[in-house]
């Protein structure tokens, strides 16, 4: 039944309503009463545009109350092109967000940029390099019409008979599918959108409350957080280290929700040392230090030189790839301050726990209550696989049969999937400096192989072969070998040819053509950047971080930190590795059909900004002899056929080094690759989970985007 359209009252804006955190695998996605809506990464806003003479007026409320308008000119100008089409005033509800160079909504890093300037001549400036603009979603009142208590489908309804040819680039009207969520989840997990709103489409707008009528899916995890601290920086680093950051708790224990006049006692959630530019450093630290306090506010953070503790008041945006066991951030990437909400919108230390069906009966009553409800649902969580730890899979006996081979000085055949592999020489040593043997290695690829084996997959792999160990003679071998086992692969790649014709070579994905290059003494995974059925289309590129002899290691990860800012700032996916030898590796993953030239374009144009900026610690120089004590910032890997030892590969190197996937914030801890050898490395897999596949399989980078970027 129709609802009566009311008298608009309000003397202040209203307060926005709020959607309810919930799993995505809690949503019933069939349903045909829902609505979905794209969640954006920016400002919420309550917009208030009433036509008036000569200049009509305009405000964008925050969530805080805060008429955000004066740094937002561009918004502005459209919202009173659209004033002097009405006849009255109207409320809309909606997001402020930044825009890439394709004009298409960007990360809240972009929009960080535009949200704390003062300035009129700042905020000009910024706004022809950092665009933004407004989504409109709801249409909260129409002359003196309060269309809260209507249907969202009536709502929406009346939105687009305003705003019919009245958007613009700056003016847009969100779009909302109705009914089909397998579709949308489907269209928002291909175009790597940050989450979706889910609405009910027959629910009233509930102003100030948290309601189960409308959801938010987080499929990119964020959380905002409290900031109780800093480190000292570390390196050539200058301001701070890294941030402490944690959520409030109560005597018990238990998540709580200080008010804006109390100090908050914190949960510990972690180190978030990666996504500041020099300037966010800067502006981050004079807002923390007069805030600074003698004890530290955390329950239970573990304590270390260099702490600096302040009283919790600041928000910020953290990205993060999942929650730790004991609830610590991995891989935290930070995005901005949160000037925009107030402490009610801090998310909880962990993930959140699904309600039961008693809590979820109990939320549904206090929706339609006039003041704001407890958030009961749940932070999307990614599925674990069952190889996502590799203590979940079987023992294998295959590891038991080369141990026994190896004691008994003896020769054998594996019994593998694809077929038998002869192993011979199981005692060799390989490493004499810990006096490990082939055997060793052997068995740690049988042991890392759920995890190698994705990486390598569908590869050209290239041979360096170490038949008398890492202090023998060793030699690169590209052609596979005339006679192979049965069942290892072997094929030729398109445009591969040398005087002798096309060179056939070993592909990686199979268990038998791992163990097989390994008996062959080959002792690291040497893989293309392209597939064997697209060799000229690299799906990565890497930048090598090498340092040059007498440069310590914390050079070498001050000089990672500042690629990673530069990738942060323009929002580029990215995975860190050490390098198994003495540098560090971080890998961009790309779009399919990109070609090496321009992801090698890519990886220049940071490698070259990074040592420009810092040139006493990083070179692009090619000559050796001009590097001087600099890590070299190698992009020209990035060749069709040129490789790179890959992620969880042993490595020739004295120590026994693997090649070892890193978070971001162990570039601001004492890392060093000797701590991660063939010896510990399945250890620290088993406490670290895999760090590098969910990130390369993940989202890609956006090329035409970034290249856009750079180029205003």
């Amino acid at each position: 039944m129709a609802r009566t359209v009311q008298p608009w009252q309000d003397t202040a804006p209203p307060a926005p309503m709020l959607a309810t955190p919930c799993e995505l695998d809690a949503l019933p996605l069939s349903s045909s009463s829902l609505v979905y809506e794209q969640k954006f990464d920016g400002i919420r806003a309550i917009v208030v545009v009433e036509p008036a003479h000569p200049a009509a007026r305009v405000a964008l409320y925050s969530r805080n109350g805060n008429d955000k308008a004066a740094q937002f000119p561009d918004i502005v100008k459209a919202l009173r092109e659209l004033a002097a089409s009405l006849t009255g005033p109207v409320v809309l509800d909606g997001e402020i967000v930044a825009l890439d160079g394709r004009g298409r909504p960007a990360s809240f890093t972009a929009l960080q940029s535009r949200m704390h300037l003062k300035g009129t001549r700042d905020i000009e400036a910024r706004s022809a390099t950092v665009p933004t603009a407004l989504i409109v979603f709801d249409l909260l009142r129409e002359g003196r019409d309060d269309l809260r208590p209507l249907t969202l489908a009536a709502r929406r309804a009346r939105l687009e008979h305003l705003l019919h040819v009245r958007t613009s680039e700056r003016l847009r009207e969100g779009a909302f599918t109705a009914g089909d969520g397998h579709r949308v989840l489907a269209q928002a997990e291909r175009e790597g959108w940050e989450g979706l709103i889910v609405k009910d489409a027959d629910a009233p707008y509930l102003s100030g409350v948290r309601s189960r009528t409308w959801r938010k899916v987080k499929l990119h995890k964020r959380a905002t957080l409290l900031i109780g601290g800093w480190t000292d920086p570390k390196g050539t680093r200058g301001g701070f280290g890294a941030l402490m950051v944690g959520s409030p708790v109560d005597a018990r224990g238990k998540p709580a929700t200080p008010s804006r006049d109390s100090e908050a006692t914190l949960c510990y959630a972690g180190n978030v040392g990666t996504g500041f530019s020099d300037a966010t450093i800067t502006d981050v630290l004079a807002r923390l230090r007069p805030l600074a306090r003698p004890t530290s506010p955390f329950v239970d953070a573990p304590r270390a030189r260099g702490q600096h503790w302040v009283t919790p008041s600041l928000l910020c945006e953290v990205r993060f790839s999942e929650w730790t066991p004991d609830n610590r951030l991995r891989h935290p990437v930070f995005l901005g301050l949160r000037d925009d909400v107030g402490p009610e919108a801090v998310d909880p230390c962990g993930p959140r726990r699904e309600p039961t069906t008693t809590e979820r009966r109990t939320s549904s009553l206090e929706g339609h209550q006039s003041g704001p409800s407890a958030s009961t649902g749940t932070r999307h969580r990614a599925h674990i696989r069952s190889a996502d730890r590799l203590s979940s899979l079987p023992a294998t006996p295959l590891v038991e049969q080369l141990q026994a081979l190896e004691d008994a000085g003896r020769d054998g055949t594996l019994a593998l999937p694809e077929g038998p592999l002869d192993v011979t020489n199981l005692r060799k040593v390989f490493w004499p400096a810990s006096g490990l043997t082939k055997g060793d290695l052997l068995r740690y690829y049988v042991r890392i192989a759920p995890w190698l084996l994705p990486v390598i997959a569908d590869r050209p792999l290239v041979m360096k072969r170490y038949p008398n160990g890492v202090l023998g003679k060793a030699f690169y071998q590209q052609r596979a070998p005339d006679a192979v086992p049965p069942g290892v692969r072997v094929e030729t790649v398109e445009g591969d040819e040398s005087d002798d014709g096309p060179t056939p070579r070993l592909i990686g994905g199979s268990l038998i053509t791992l163990l097989y290059v390994a008996q062959l003494g080959a002792i690291s995974l040497d893989p293309w950047f392209s597939r064997a059925a697209t060799p000229a289309q690299a799906d990565f590129v890497a930048i090598d971080l090498d340092p040059m002899p007498g440069v310590p290691f914390t050079q070498v990860k001050d000089v990672a930190r500042w690629v990673h800012e530069a990738l942060v700032m323009l929002d580029i996916p990215a995975a860190l590795k050490t390098s198994g030898s003495s540098g560090l590796h971080i890998h961009i993953p790309l779009a399919p059909g990109t070609s090496y030239e321009s992801g090698q374009l890519l990886c220049q144009i940071i490698a070259s900004a990074v040592a420009s900026q810092h040139p006493r610690a990083a070179t692009v120089e090619r000559m050796v002899a001009r590097r001087g004590r600099t890590v070299y910032v190698d992009y020209l890997q990035n060749i069709e056929g040129k490789t790179l030892a890959c992620a969880y590969s042993a490595r020739a190197s004295q120590f026994a080094g693997v090649s070892t996937p890193l978070q971001w914030s162990e570039l601001d801890q004492d890392v060093r690759p000797e701590d991660f050898t063939l010896q510990t490395a399945l250890d620290r897999f088993e406490e670290t989970g895999d760090l590098w596949n969910p990130v390369m399989q993940g989202r890609a980078a956006d090329l035409h985007a970034v290249l856009e970027k750079l180029g205003r």
